[in-house]
């Protein structure tokens, strides 16, 4: 089968891959699309160093094989970490933080979905209403990820909240933060991108400001050093960022200031999915490519790339 596979330096496509099969507990999905996340750029810069396979994380597909019936023919979203059932964190309901969890495309040796065919295991899988959009739903995923901080922290109404960043992630950051009422602004760096942040929230390049809540949705190291700048004394700051590379932190002012710093990953996939099917969350289209087309698609200009692999 066709796929984009990592070698531990660079991505390579092939059309000689393997097909992989199911086990007991999960379902063969034909991929329809597959979005491009920018921790798929990250791991080419060495954010994932012992992955080998597939890459992706992100797709809508088609359940083909299944020794659920439930699941065959069905479309379907899927989470990305698979856990072990058995460690602390599965029996607690936190699987995405299992000792020995597997991350679609990216660690565990778990093949990710920018290829023809992947397996996931049934519990990670979740119905796409029938109404919505291959081609919107390949969102659900980081929309999810977005929806994390509201489960995570409490954004006030009457709060002050920074958002820094103007890329995709940012963009639906910003959707789920304007549900909540607070006082939003988006930091970004290009104005152009900052126009369709406008209806949710104020938009700047530089704000002399400080925040109840600040949001890093960068995607670079210089993220926390701007939000450790405009955090509010007992303020919080969210961080969305995965990055190839460390960042240099102040911890004494975090002390001082007792600042609340909070990891913010992945997220609820059915009220993504319902946000989405309920058009209240707004999203540009997104690119799509031929997988072997891979440059141009890591490379795009565009708010979100992907790949078109199969016909529904």
């Amino acid at each position: 089968m066709k796929a984009l596979c990592y070698d531990g330096t660079q991505a390579v496509y092939t059309e000689e891959r393997e097909m992989p099969k199911p086990g007991d507990t999960e379902s063969l999905v034909r991929i329809l699309v597959s979005g491009v996340c920018n921790t798929d750029k990250e791991i080419l810069k060495g954010y994932r160093p012992d992955f080998r396979g597939v890459m992706g994380h992100e797709f809508i597909g088609i359940v083909e094989q299944s020794k659920d019936p439930f699941w065959i023919g069905k479309r379907v979203a899927g989470e990305i970490n698979a856990g072990c059932g058995t460690c602390l964190y599965c029996r607690t309901g936190r699987e995405k933080h299992c000792e020995t969890r597997r991350t679609l495309g990216m660690s565990g040796g778990k093949d990710g979905c920018f290829a023809e065919y992947m397996t996931i295991e049934n519990h990670l899988l979740h119905e796409v209403p029938e109404k919505l959009p291959t081609e919107v739903a390949v969102f659900t995923e980081p929309l999810a990820a977005a929806l994390e901080i509201l489960s995570q922290v409490h954004i006030k109404p009457e709060s002050k909240t920074a958002l820094i960043g103007d890329g995709r992630l940012a963009f639906m950051i910003a959707q789920v933060l304007a549900l909540t009422g607070t006082d939003l602004t988006v930091i970004g760096k290009h104005e152009e991108k900052l126009e369709l942040f406008k209806e949710y929230g104020k938009t700047t390049t530089a704000t002399e400001e400080t925040f109840d809540n600040v949001v890093d949705a960068t995607g670079s190291a210089s993220g926390i050093g701007l939000a450790m700048k405009i955090v509010r004394r007992q303020g919080v700051i969210i961080l969305k960022s995965t990055y190839s590379g460390l960042a240099n932190v102040d911890m004494t002012s975090l002390v001082v200031n007792e600042i609340t710093v909070v990891g913010s990953r992945c997220g609820p996939f059915e009220p993504a999915l319902k946000l989405l099917a309920s058009g209240r969350v707004k999203l540009p289209d997104v690119k799509l490519y031929d997988l072997k087309d891979y440059r141009e698609a890591f490379s795009s200009p565009e708010f979100k790339a992907g790949f078109f692999i199969g016909k529904e």
